[in-house]
Formats: C-alpha cells, sequence, structure tokens
C-alpha cells in the first residue's frame, strides 16, 4: 500500500488561521455553480489564506494543529482527500487541481497528524487507527463537512483510514472513495507473495528476500533493485527520471517514523511488527450503507479483483477500474480515474448512482 521509497517514503505550513467552519452562508443551492461562484471565497474563513488553514485538534497526548486547503465552492460537492503512508503527505494529490475544478467540485488539502506541514509530535502512541479517525472527524467538523456534502476520499493507507471512519461515523458521509486499497492486509500480503513475486526475475526477488531476512532495509542495493523491478512496475509506471514533481516531493517528506510503526520497514507487503499487519475489515463491508466506490489499477500492488470485490459488499457499491493503472493510478490512468472519479461524485450529488 505504500507506493515507493522507503526512505522517503507509504501510500506542505502557511498560516494558522481560525478554527471555526466556513461560513458558506452565501453558496447557492444551485448546483450547476458558475466559474465566478466556484472560485469565490469571499466572507470565507480561509479568505485571507486562499484556503489554506490550521486546524486544532485534541488528543490523549494533548492538542496539535493540522494544516489543510481548501480548492473551490461546492455547497454539495466537498472532498476531503485522505493521503497514504502512513506518514505520507497530500502533495500526491495534486494532480487533482487539473481535474476536480473543471467540474466544479470542492476539494481539500489536509496532512495528518506527523506530516510534513501539519504537527510531528515524537510520541509513537499516536499513531493508532482509532485515534487517526478521531482525527478525521474534528478535521471533519472545523471544516464544516456534513451527510449533504461530505466526500471521503482515501487512497493506499488512506483507504484504510476511510473504511475505519466510514464504518464508525458513516452517517456524517454523503460518499465513501476507496482508492487503490483492499480491505485486508492478509489478503494483500498474500497476493504480494502468490502474484507479485512472482512477476519479478527469480533472482531478483531471491537477492530482495535475502535483504529483508536480514532486516538488511538501509543498504542502498534494496532500492536499487525495487526500483527497476518493482515500483515501476506496480507502484507508479513511468520511469523514475519521469515520476511527477508532486510524488517526488511526497516521498521526500514521507515521516518514516509513523511509516516504519505502522506499514513496517519492508517494501514488498506489510510484514514483521508493523500495526497495521493484521488489519482486516472484509467482513465488516456490509454494515457500509453509503454510496461507495472502490477503485483499482491492473498493476496495482493491490489485487484489482479484490478492489472490484469490495464494490459487491458494501450495501451501494460501484467499482473503477484502471486499465492501465498501477498503486498510483491517478498518475499513469489518469484519464479513467479521473473520468470515474467525478462521475461518481456528479451520480451521488444527482441522486442518480448506480453499480
Amino acid at each position: 500500500m505504500k507506493p515507493l521509497l522507503p526512505v522517503l517514503l507509504f501510500g506542505l505550513f502557511l498560516m494558522q488561521g481560525c478554527t471555526a467552519p466556513p461560513d458558506d452562508s452565501a453558496a447557492t443551492e444551485n448546483k450547476d455553480i458558475t466559474l465566478q461562484e466556484y472560485h469565490d471565497s469571499s466572507n470565507r474563513a480561509d479568505e485571507l489564506s486562499g484556503g489554506a488553514r490550521m486546524i486544532k485538534i485534541s488528543t490523549p497526548k494533548g492538542d496539535f494543529n493540522l494544516w489543510t486547503k481548501r480548492v473551490g465552492n461546492n455547497p454539495t460537492m466537498k472532498v476531503l482527500l485522505l493521503h497514504g503512508g502512513p506518514g505520507g503527505t497530500h502533495e500526491a494529490f495534486e494532480c487533482f487541481d487539473s481535474y476536480l475544478p473543471t467540474e466544479g467540485i470542492e476539494y481539500y488539502y489536509y496532512d495528518q497528524l506527523g506530516s510534513h506541514y501539519s504537527d510531528q509530535p515524537n510520541d509513537t502512541s499516536l499513531w493508532s487507527i482509532p485515534r487517526f479517525v478521531e482525527e478525521v472527524e474534528q478535521v471533519r467538523k472545523a471544516l464544516g463537512l456534513n451527510q449533504d456534502n461530505f466526500y471521503l476520499l482515501g487512497h493506499s493507507w488512506g483507504g484504510i483510514l476511510a473504511t475505519e471512519y466510514a464504518l464508525k461515523y458513516q452517517d456524517n458521509l454523503k460518499g465513501l472513495i476507496i482508492s487503490n486499497m483492499v480491505s485486508s492486509v492478509p489478503a494483500y500480503n498474500t497476493y504480494a507473495d502468490e502474484v507479485l513475486g512472482p512477476q519479478m526475475d527469480p533472482q531478483v526477488l531471491a537477492e530482495v528476500k535475502q535483504i529483508e531476512a536480514k532486516n538488511d532495509f538501509t543498504n542502498p542495493r534494496y532500492m536499487e533493485l525495487l526500483l527497476p523491478n518493482f515500483y515501476t512496475q506496480h507502484a507508479l509506471r513511468m520511469p523514475i527520471e519521469q515520476w511527477p514533481d508532486p510524488v517526488n516531493r511526497m516521498f521526500n517528506h514521507m515521516n518514516q517514523t509513523v511509516y516504519v510503526q505502522m506499514q513496517g520497514p519492508s517494501e514488498f507487503g506489510i510484514r514483521g511488527n508493523a500495526s497495521l499487519l493484521h488489519w482486516d475489515r472484509s467482513a465488516d463491508l456490509p454494515k457500509i450503507k453509503v454510496p461507495t466506490l472502490t477503485i483499482g489499477g491492473q498493476h496495482d500492488t493491490m489485487d484489482p479483483e479484490h478492489m472490484k470485490w469490495m464494490s459487491t459488499q458494501v450495501q451501494q457499491g460501484r467499482y473503477l477500474h484502471c486499465p492501465e493503472g498501477s498503486h498510483m493510478a491517478m498518475y499513469d490512468d489518469q484519464k479513467t480515474y479521473f473520468t470515474g472519479l467525478t462521475q461518481f461524485i456528479k451520480d451521488v450529488d444527482s441522486g442518480t448512482m448506480q453499480k
């Protein structure tokens, strides 16, 4: 579920504003908002900072500040983006700027606690699923999102977090998007062992496994092997030198402490004593009643058939398959990804959602 470099990796600081919900009182109820209305930030709490604001949250270990940034205005379609990692950043979502504004969809960048522009406490007890779920709920309240407008999109680790949030707080949601994440880490590990591994050159795989067996993850040879033989095949299907700038920046800003504690040091599945090792919500998917889109790539690190299956288990599901896509399908199968994503959001908004 992490795409890429461990040293950077897996899956930015503006001025601190007030934490009151934005004032949407002037928003029109007409869903076909004009371009001027979409870009009008007058009388918004974040007008001064161009949509960016710090939100204060409470945790068992004290209060912390989280960075968020709003793009656009739409009273009925607001998407909160949950980045991957754990410990990644919002930067990998920057390609959304090329698609969602033209569709009139409002969206929010957000660095989770421990990530880039947000506070980065050293207390490892904070890196747990329940604590992250409560963080998302506090962010939702601060941004004024509710069941009339709130779409939650989680990519990779963010897909785990979005699933957990929906299972506890789905009454606050209008729609759910689980991007490039299966509902079971054990199933993910099996797919990596039985499907992805055999696709690699046997000698390369043997050397990777040897390095992992020695816990020699800082060995430069590890990434030297994985980048051309695994990442450019299943994480982001582009030559390394062509990887988009937002993706490179995200990897450079990855919080390795959070990542390794929850995901583990291996780049070939979730292993060791990682806290996510036994995560599995497959049996709970039928409890999710809100319209749900699952997205998978043909070349994903995650099993696309499992992600398709997930869409049949929730009560109102749809699957989006990206035939050219990998784990970062929003980049290597971009048109498919965004056409399907925006169609889902608009179908839910108009009440015409079908599988």
